[in-house]
């Protein structure tokens, strides 16, 4: 059950952080025209972003250029752009991985373990895409306050930082975490599993029956090694016991029973020593 809250919120917080990197991705708020100096008033406001550049004017105008062509644009941001977009797609790529996966889906249930490794997997991505989408905010932020102290740049050239770098900040840690709730959780489970299956134990009774001598007999199969013990073979690993279970009037054929089948000492019929 923690395991599956776990992964609940694991997806949840990578869902999240998908849509936050694709908001931070498309919106120009990466560099905002910073009011400093003689620029303190203006009737201008300039803003860019990774796809277009935009001009909001104090008479309530608001208008954006996309940039024209793509290989003229600077490197790095060329490099945010892919990386933001590589981002995304592996974002996609880990929510239906880990749809798949999850212990609330009914996708994968006859698998076995494998359910439980296309959640470690889905968060894996999770964890990689906000790795990528780290990479260009923290650039982009190292750029503009750098060129924000540059003194022989002209302040109304100066730009500060953008709402959109903030949230793809966030977005890429909030992916990482979700992703990394993800990874755990599939750990925890498949720990689990592991416990289980190596829980050894006796079965129970598989069947039982009416002898000929009217004694009630119940047939089960012991796993215990063979005991010798005063030159009497115990019975062997998967030989059949008969365990009576009549009452106190049949004494005298339990008797008989015992005599027929002598038991070592030491040895606990109901198959733990």
């Amino acid at each position: 059950m923690a395991s599956a809250a776990l992964e609940l919120m694991g997806f949840f917080l990578g869902l999240l952080g998908m849509l936050g990197t694709l908001v931070a991705t498309v919106l120009p708020y990466w560099q905002i025209s910073a009011h400093v100096g003689s620029n303190i008033v203006t009737a201008v406001d300039n803003m860019r972003g990774l796809w277009m550049e935009c001009v909001y004017q104090s008479t309530g105008a608001f208008q954006c250029e996309t940039y024209n062509s793509m290989l003229a644009l600077p490197s790095d941001l060329q490099a945010a752009r892919a990386l933001m977009v590589i981002s995304i797609v592996l974002s996609i790529l880990a929510i239906a991985m880990a749809t798949l996966g999850m212990q609330c889906t009914l996708c994968l249930e006859s698998s076995g373990g494998v359910k439980s490794r296309v959640a470690g997997a889905g968060g894996v991505l999770f964890v990689f895409a906000g790795f990528l989408a780290l990479v260009p905010v923290a650039w982009t932020t190292h750029e503009v306050v750098k060129t924000f102290y540059l003194p022989n740049v002209p302040q109304s050239m100066k730009y500060e930082l953008g709402e959109c770098l903030y949230t793809g900040l966030a977005s890429a840690l909030i992916s990482m975490l979700g992703g990394g709730m993800l990874c755990v959780s599939c750990c925890e489970e498949q720990e689990g599993g592991r416990g289980r299956r190596h829980g050894g134990g006796y079965p129970y009774p598989v069947g039982g029956g009416i002898s000929s001598t009217g004694v009630r007999t119940t047939s089960q199969t012991y796993r215990n090694p063979t005991l010798q013990v005063g030159g009497v073979n115990t019975p062997s690993r998967g030989q059949t016991l008969i365990r009576s279970a009549s009452g106190s009037s049949e004494s005298g054929t339990h008797g008989a029973q015992r005599a027929r089948k002598p038991t070592a000492a030491g040895y606990d019929i109901t198959g733990y020593v």
